[in-house]
């Protein structure tokens, strides 16, 4: 496997991800950054979630990403971030600051070097990817909802 097919593979698990998240958020991408012989991909939500809707929308992902099979490797003390990894090395990472702002990003295995191209999947909202990102700025009556959902 090249970067090129790296980045491919890590695009793809991010649009399964995204297409997982009902109903659907908006999202942009942040960067894509090729190492020595890795690919970081990278796309932030523009979508308010909410403090009372932020362990829903992580277990959204939890959930997508066991039934994968990927492998839960660690979630932060505050439960506001997990790490997840492929079979195959691809590492993901889900992060939501306190503004309510999550983040995804996928980092590939160490893989042959090659020239990498800029994603292709196309936000589902405004292209922030060559801008400074603004503050969640998108409200959805799920996702930025105040109301607990039921246990």
């Amino acid at each position: 496997m090249n970067l090129q097919e790296a980045a491919d593979r890590a695009d793809a698990i991010l649009d399964e991800a995204f297409a997982a998240i009902k109903p659907p958020v908006q999202w942009t991408h942040l960067y894509s950054m090729p190492g020595d012989c890795y690919v970081d991909r990278d796309r932030s939500v523009v979508t308010v979630i909410s403090a009372e809707r932020r362990g829903s929308f992580l277990g959204v992902l939890e959930r997508h990403w066991k039934s994968r099979g990927y492998q839960l490797v660690a979630t932060s003390p505050n439960g506001l971030a997990a790490n997840f990894e492929t079979r195959d090395g691809f590492q993901l990472e889900v992060l939501i600051g306190p503004n309510g702002q999550a983040h995804l990003s996928v980092t590939t295995p160490c893989v042959e070097k090659s020239e990498v191209a800029q994603p292709t999947s196309k936000p589902n909202g405004p292209d922030y990817s060559r801008q400074t990102l603004p503050e969640p700025n998108v409200r959805s009556a799920f996702w930025s909802s105040t109301t607990p959902l039921p246990g």
